[in-house]
């Protein structure tokens, strides 16, 4: 049996909740950064718990356990439990671990806002960068760049390991490029990424896209670390 893991929230949520070192690395900023993002979590699941479980499901392509007082949302194709009761977030799979520890800080406040501010819009099929997105540019400012780089620099040479790494995010294989996949980090978000391989003449270079209705499910903010959060899980 796998081991399920799982990660606590309260309404008077410590300090500690995040990593200390950032206290250490950059002082007041990084506590400062870590109590903003305490008052997110804290604002974020206070939105979900208003919300109607019914209009939450319908909007965000979500499912509700009554009894446990829990949604329960498919992300990466794995499930994924958010607890409004007890404020935890919790899943089954290794990939969902990896989700709610290796990548929580960008993972959790997501899919927070995501069941929040999801609407029940349907996908328009037209693939948008989030540059060209408003409020876009801090997809290009300083530590909020993408490691596009990075998968590139993985993949460029490997189209069989970029698919496999898709394949068990629940990602569906497209034709874009030489190798392109989809994903859902979340129902109504899918992420389509685009592996170019390198050869002697260009160097291999990685896209990610959205679908143009991204914008109707979450904020600026929310979708780069959607985007981030879609990156880091490929590496």
């Amino acid at each position: 049996m796998q081991r399920l893991t799982v990660v606590h929230y309260q309404q008077e949520l410590p300090v500690e909740h995040h990593k200390q070192g950032d206290f250490h690395k950059n002082g007041n900023r990084g506590k400062a950064m870590q109590e903003n993002t305490i008052i997110g979590d804290q604002i974020a699941w206070s939105l979900v718990a208003e919300r109607d479980p019914g209009t939450v499901c319908r909007n965000a392509g979500v499912e509700y356990d009554p009894q446990a007082h829990r949604f329960i949302m498919r992300s990466f194709g794995q499930e994924v439990l958010v607890d409004v009761g007890s404020y935890t977030i919790s899943s089954h799979s290794a990939v969902g671990q990896k989700l709610l520890h290796g990548l929580q800080h960008f993972f959790d406040l997501a899919a927070l806002w995501y069941l929040a501010k999801a609407k029940n819009v349907p996908t328009s099929g037209r693939l948008i960068s989030p540059a060209s997105l408003s409020g876009g540019e801090i997809f290009q400012k300083g530590t909020h760049v993408l490691p596009l780089d990075k998968l590139a620099e993985m993949y460029g040479q490997d189209k069989e390991g970029f698919y496999e790494k898709g394949l068990e995010l629940g990602g569906q294989q497209l034709e874009h490029g030489d190798c392109s996949i989809l994903l859902h980090p979340f129902p109504r978000v899918p992420v389509t990424m685009i592996l170019w391989t390198g050869d002697e003449e260009f160097p291999a270079r990685a896209d990610l896209f959205f679908d143009s209705t991204c914008e109707q499910h979450l904020p600026p903010d929310v979708i780069w670390s959607t985007a981030m959060t879609t990156v880091l899980a490929l590496l």
